[in-house]
């Protein structure tokens, strides 16, 4: 437990202070975020304002499980290992994608067709990766199988289904976390409560795990090293509530797509290794609704010829265009996020009480 609180101390702080030394940092360059002509016009004040805060939260989840480690004397694992490359190779990806924002000055990025390459290109080397390294027990970080609160046996997927499975989430997520980052402080609050869950289920998993002798197999989780991965659940959450004193409304910084890609992607990475997978939809609610909000405008604007069902998506510029206040919808999105949250971690521990 020293690990997981050690972690999450690490990256609270290092956040707290890393990000005012960064604004300072990106003030002096003047490297601020463009804002969409076509969005709300109260958004207009924001232009300039820093980005690119995802790197001050990837760099001190990596510190935080490193020197945990190190202070503790334990070895990485391979999970974690693969996770937080992860989490640093879609941050990155997203550092390209607001680089080219800045270098252009105007909010086009790198091309969408290249940004999906470039997930699909680190979804499939994570997932290659993660069906390898078995431990001791044959047990490797991800399964050939669809989970929900565990793996389901008759759905398994084979190698090559598993790897086009964990690479779809890998995108699907990633780019609905993306899409969610439009208002001070909703996707950094939206996914401090995500990792916050997906914490208590790796702590309890690793109450109940397999690898435990006194274990009982009826009930026990087969998973790969839930103690790390509550370790790295812990510091993404204490990271992202650090990172809200510097991003709530008025935000001194954005995630930019380095933060909000690299968020996504670990969520989805967390749910692969605790076998969450499907459970996610609920757990992660808020930015399957966002994600699908622009899924919907965009087919029926071209299925009705210009017609439109929301005011503008992602769904929260709808609820700002109807006059809600910004910190308004921020707030109400949080609550959802957070019964959301409630509910998944209660259908996870139903389970385990229906099978007890």
């Amino acid at each position: 437990m020293k690990i997981v609180l050690g972690s999450g101390v690490i990256a609270l702080f290092g956040v707290l202070v890393g990000t005012h030394f960064w604004i300072n940092f990106l003030v002096k360059r003047q490297y601020g975020q463009f804002v969409r002509e076509d969005g709300p016009q109260s958004h207009a004040t924001k232009r300039g304002t820093p980005t690119m805060g995802g790197i001050v939260i990837i760099f001190m989840v990596v510190a935080a499980y490193t020197i945990s480690h190190i202070v503790l004397w334990e070895p990485p694992r391979a999970s974690s290992v693969l996770l937080l490359a992860l989490l640093v190779a879609t941050g990155f990806l997203g550092f390209l994608d607001d680089w080219a924002k800045i270098s252009r000055q105007n909010s086009s990025g790198i091309s969408p067709r290249a940004k999906i390459i470039g997930q699909v290109v680190i979804g499939v080397a994570f997932a290659y990766l993660s069906l390898g390294f078995p431990d001791d027990r044959g047990q490797s970080p991800a399964s050939d199988k669809i989970s929900f609160v565990r793996d389901i046996d008759w759905l398994r997927l084979g190698t090559i289904g598993a790897i086009i499975w964990m690479t779809f989430l890998i995108t699907a997520y990633s780019n609905a976390v993306n899409l969610t980052d439009g208002l001070d402080g909703l996707a950094t609050g939206a996914s401090c409560i995500v990792f916050a869950a997906f914490s208590l289920i790796s702590i309890w998993q690793r109450n109940q795990w397999c690898g435990m002798e006194s274990s009982d197999d009826a009930l026990c989780y087969e998973v790969r090293n839930p103690y790390d991965m509550a370790a790295i659940s812990v510091a993404l959450a204490a990271a992202c509530f650090g990172f809200l004193w510097w991003n709530a409304r008025p935000a001194k910084i954005f995630l930019g797509d380095t933060g909000s890609l690299a968020l996504g992607a670990s969520m989805a990475g967390l749910s692969i290794y605790t076998r969450t997978e499907l459970l996610l939809v609920i757990l992660g609610a808020l930015f399957v609704l966002e994600a699908a909000s622009v899924t919907l405008q965009v087919s029926y604007f071209k299925l009705s010829h210009g017609k439109r069902i929301f005011k503008m998506a992602p769904l929260h510029h709808h609820f700002e265009l109807m006059g809600w206040d910004e910190i308004t919808v921020v707030i109400r999105f949080w609550i959802i996020c957070g019964i959301a949250a409630a509910t998944a971690f209660g259908v996870f521990y139903a389970e385990w009480v229906v099978m007890a």
